[in-house]
């Protein structure tokens, strides 16, 4: 029996599927095909979801003996900033979800912990935990809007496509400077 009881699902919340119409018993399955919008904070650093963003979900809902195997893609826009440049990011994400989903009172809750596996409340399943998890670990930590973003000039922070090709910030040491005055003379 779990430590603590989760908090109740609201059956009307778009991330909170019904399973009252799936019969309890192995193979039989369900889709389920809706867009709901993206909860907030659905990302990383950089980049992520947009709140209240479409997201498409195309879903298995599948009777197994200890519960029901949710298994789908989502997909959704997701927008950041490049890692190097720090141009804006515009794209789309496309990542799948397969979660088990434990009836109460199961076998699984005398062989798992109670964080392992997802649990049903009553006929409810809570998507957001798996949806969250799945887009935020597809997401890159460190994205680029081309693979060969060379980035910024770290002394003018100009970006190095718009500077000149022989784009420099000589630094002499203040040291060496009258030598560098020798050599100019020369030249």
């Amino acid at each position: 029996m779990p430590k603590h009881l989760p908090t109740h699902l609201n059956p009307r919340s778009p991330l909170v599927l019904d399973t009252r119409e799936l019969p309890r018993r192995p193979g039989v399955l369900r889709t389920v095909s809706r867009t709901v919008a993206a909860p907030a904070d659905l990302g990383v650093e950089l980049i992520g979801v947009p709140e209240g963003a479409d997201l498409s979900l195309d879903l298995r809902l599948e009777s197994v003996s200890e519960g029901v195997l949710v298994s789908g893609t989502v997909t959704g826009p997701i927008e950041g900033e490049c890692g190097r440049c720090l141009r804006p990011i515009t794209d789309s994400l496309t990542v799948t979800i397969q979660e088990l989903y434990a009836y109460e009172h199961s076998t699984t809750d005398e062989t798992t912990d109670e964080d392992e596996v997802g649990r049903l409340q009553g006929d409810l399943i809570d998507l957001e935990p798996a949806l969250r998890d799945a887009v935020v670990l597809a997401l890159p930590t460190n994205p680029v809007c081309r693979e060969d973003c060379p980035g910024l000039c770290p002394e003018c922070g100009v970006h190095w496509d718009e500077l000149p090709a022989g784009h420099s910030h000589q630094q002499v040491d203040p040291r060496w400077a009258g030598l560098s005055q020798l050599t100019r003379q020369e030249e």
